[in-house]
């Protein structure tokens, strides 16, 4: 349970969900987290919960400045940044012929360039404390598209290829940089899917069922860690296989009425 001890982290999107998860699991393993979001109600209150070793910031991943600030704080308060987890992100499913050039640029600006400024603003601080690890959320949808997800995917598979190219750039300063692409977590959002939906979407998947929250921190876990000292640039998956599965796609969308 001290797979991060003494580490300090920032985690987007961490005030729920996936990135809640990550954040309750980093705590547990002995690091700092700010918890960085724009959920200000949920993210005041997880760190009440959690006690000293975590802090809620808001962020908006799509804002340099929010996103300077909130290193700057975090440097003032525990002297630096070790982990970097860039969670923050929106879906959505549209058809191409439905969807709007507002809707897709939303997408792109916290999907694609709040991971761009997360990492940038994160640099210095990393290479003055001799390296660090960056962890960027990607997903299945990042390595085959389907109908409907257009915008989505395309934002997913910039993050695997931005990550690539981070990792080659700052593996000098000992900075790593590694995707990690989970499935079909069992979220709240997804605990209120209709029935049917959850039965088909969980027949796609060779493993058989839905992963849960804390299996996608674990892999968190172990990217920030010591344990993967000798991985950058890699895809991690947490998907129970349904990125490799034959014939997998994600829900279809249905043409919106005009």
């Amino acid at each position: 349970m001290n797979a991060l001890n003494g580490k300090i982290a920032i985690v987007t999107g961490g005030a729920g969900g996936i990135g809640g998860g990550q954040v309750e699991r980093f705590v547990a393993e002995g690091a700092k987290v700010v918890i960085a979001d724009v959920a200000e109600d949920l993210g005041t209150a997880l760190a009440a919960k959690l006690g000293e070793n975590a802090v809620f910031r808001h962020l908006d991943v799509r804002d340099e400045a929010s996103w300077n600030d909130v290193v700057a704080d975090t440097v003032s308060r525990w002297g630096g940044v070790d982990v970097l987890v860039n969670t923050a992100g929106i879906a959505g499913y549209r058809l191409i012929a439905d969807l709007t050039v507002e809707r897709y640029m939303n997408m792109i600006q916290i999907n694609q360039i709040g991971v761009f400024l997360g990492i940038r603003s994160v640099i210095a601080t990393m290479t003055e404390r001799g390296g660090g690890s960056i962890i960027n959320v990607s997903s299945y949808a990042g390595v085959r598209a389907g109908a409907g997800v257009a915008a989505y995917s395309s934002t997913k598979f910039a993050v695997r290829a931005l990550t690539q190219s981070a990792a080659i750039e700052l593996a000098p300063f000992g900075i790593r940089v590694n995707a990690l692409l989970p499935g079909v977590i069992d979220t709240p959002p997804v605990q209120g899917w209709a029935q049917d939906r959850r039965a088909a979407s969980i027949a796609s998947i060779p493993l058989g069922k839905f992963g849960s929250m804390d299996q996608a921190a674990r892999m968190a876990v172990f990217l920030a860690s010591d344990e993967s000292s000798y991985s950058t640039g890699a895809d991690f998956y947490v998907d129970g296989g349904v990125a490799i599965a034959s014939g997998r796609e994600p829900p279809r969308a249905k043409r919106a009425k005009v």
